[in-house]
């Protein structure tokens, strides 16, 4: 698992190579958010199945395994548990490395449960 804390405004698809990086996954689930051609590329020379559905206005659109694509559900039923504890949701912590720490500790809970 490889975690990155970014701004507020920054877009998710800008970590998605660094983090990436960091991992030798088999494919990588992910939204319509992370269909760029760059991604995907970088994703296939690395030998990694991307399962990333196109983008609506995409001129030819990539086949996507929708059945595996299910399973990104479970991505989001853990951060619906992640923004359960409220000072994860409301970032209370001003400094980043306490932020950090506070959500590291929460994984770990979730974790063992």
């Amino acid at each position: 698992m490889a975690l990155s804390l970014t701004p507020g405004q920054a877009a998710d698809i800008t970590q998605a190579a660094p983090l990436l990086a960091q991992l030798e996954p088999q494919a990588v689930i992910a939204d319509k958010g992370y269909d760029a051609d760059a991604l995907v590329a970088t994703l296939e020379e690395r030998g990694i199945t991307p399962i990333i559905p196109p983008k609506a206005n995409r001129k030819e659109p990539r086949k996507t395994d929708f059945a595996l694509y299910r399973e990104r559900n479970l991505v989001e039923r853990f951060f619906n548990k992640l923004k359960q504890y409220r000072g994860i949701a409301t970032r209370f912590d001003k400094l980043a490395t306490t932020f950090l720490a506070g959500v590291l500790l929460v994984c770990v809970l979730i974790w063992l449960n």
